[in-house]
């Protein structure tokens, strides 16, 4: 199984604690040390699963918008947006909980023409308000039809560390990875008012597989 880059501290200590239970539990408690051990590992197995790469075939897109991670979708809303867009359009927001992959991915393919990070709060990432008032990333990408899309990382009440590894200019190809999450937490999309929505709320979604909605060729 391959492990993402951004576990490596994470599985390094995880490592580290359970040879420190094993080895001390079997010099002071042998007869208990695999019983006090067994939490441990099952703990490291979990570390190791939250940090899985899967083994995905992404397509080429052009008008699709992309599942940009694993997870379900919460909300599908006209909201307006106010950062980079400054208009109303459709958001779209998928929950991840600690058990999914937690690869971020573009949802459009064009070119990167913004990027922020903003410092925040830690509210539970369902909660409608961590859209701007969490820690969180905010980039836009315009696309080969010349749709301006806009979208968010959000921090969640345990997701304390956001990764995006994009910067203006970059090409976005949408499907493949543009930054991680760790331990749970909220990806926003915000899309044109004449986006045609193909998922709805309480769809499960895989991360550079699905396609969410389809934007209007012009």
């Amino acid at each position: 199984m391959k492990l993402h880059r951004e576990g490596k501290g994470s599985i390094v200590l995880a490592t580290v604690i359970v040879l420190a239970v094993y080895i001390l539990s079997t010099l002071f408690l042998s007869a208990w040390a695999w019983l006090i051990t067994l939490p441990f590992l099952v703990l490291y197995a979990l570390v190791l699963w939250f940090f899985r790469v899967p083994n995905r075939q992404i397509g080429e897109y052009k008008t699709e918008v992309i599942a940009p991670v694993d997870g379900k979708v919460v909300m599908i809303k006209e909201v307006e947006e106010t950062e980079f867009l400054k208009e109303k359009c459709i958001q779209v927001s998928i929950f991840m909980s600690p058990l999914n992959v937690h690869i971020c991915r573009y949802p459009v393919t064009g070119k990167v023409i913004y990027k922020k990070y903003h410092k925040g709060k830690y509210l539970m990432a369902w909660n409608e308000k961590s859209s701007t008032d969490n820690e969180r990333t905010t980039v836009a990408v315009e696309t080969q039809t010349h749709h301006k899309i806009v979208f968010r990382q959000i921090a969640g009440y345990i997701a304390r560390r956001i990764v995006f590894y994009t910067n203006v200019g970059d090409d976005a190809k949408a499907g493949h990875e543009f930054g991680f999450i760790k331990f749970g937490s909220r990806m926003d999309v915000f899309l044109p008012l004449d986006t045609q929505i193909l998922c709805k709320i309480g769809d499960t979604t895989k991360g550079g597989l699905d396609t969410i909605a389809q934007l209007k060729d012009h």
